[in-house]
């Protein structure tokens, strides 16, 4: 009776999950169809451009350029390089993602990034990095500045940097030439069957538990007649 409930609540769990990602994928491949949005420098709402597609122009700066850390394309451990934009006829930046670089023999090596000074324009999709981040890092940790991070914490970056970025991430377009690297980007659908798969276990169990019970409930019914 106690995992009857418990089951249920779980298999719902990833149900749910499954329904959000196919709700993001039916937004990416709508995006897809469209054309590239101009991406303001005035937003108020991020989470409204999630999963949009838009452009911006300006260029790279890379003073405050970061790695997002254990990346792997491939089975090959790498990072993600992330870096500002300066929007054009503005003081704002945008973060792009700029894909994805192998690591070198030595973890504590980080690879050199070539990035072209000249104005660009760049295409991509939006990303709104989550705020609920598990972490070990410290406080301390989070408050120095360091190349190599092991999360997207927007919050945090917005506090370490000098400049004014917006509350967003560019993944730049596959077929970009903007300076991009590896980008082999992840769609929700690739998860979505084993959401699904997750929540039939979790119901099958639930049954299982039920058949379990009426059985093992009958049969004591009939030792007590006897």
């Amino acid at each position: 009776m106690i995992c009857i409930p418990l089951f249920i609540k779980l298999g719902l769990w990833q149900y749910n999950k499954a329904e959000l990602r196919k709700e993001i994928q039916s937004s990416y491949n709508a995006s897809l169809d469209q054309n590239a949005l101009m991406l303001p420098d005035n937003l108020s709402d991020a989470d409204a451009w999630k999963y949009k597609k838009v452009k911006v122009k300006g260029h790279y700066e890379t003073t405050y350029q970061i790695l997002l850390d254990n990346q792997v394309e491939n089975n090959v451990a790498g990072f993600h390089v992330i870096t500002p934009f300066k929007l054009e006829g503005s003081n704002k930046y945008v973060l792009i993602n700029r894909g994805w670089v192998a690591g070198g023999a030595d973890h504590a090596d980080t690879p050199t990034i070539s990035t072209p000074n000249d104005s660009l324009e760049v295409i991509g999709l939006v990303w709104v990095p989550s705020k609920k981040i598990f972490t070990l890092e410290s406080d301390t940790e989070k408050s120095n500045w360091n190349t190599v991070w092991q999360h997207m914490d927007m919050n945090r970056y917005q506090k370490n940097v000098p400049i004014h970025t917006l509350p967003l991430v560019i993944k730049l377009d596959a077929k970009s030439n903007a300076g991009g690297f590896v980008r082999n980007w992840q769609l929700p659908a690739s998860k979505i069957a084993t959401n699904m798969g997750y929540a039939y276990q979790w119901f099958g169990f639930t049954i299982a538990s039920i058949l379990i019970f009426l059985f093992t409930s009958i049969k004591k019914a009939n030792i007590t007649k006897t």
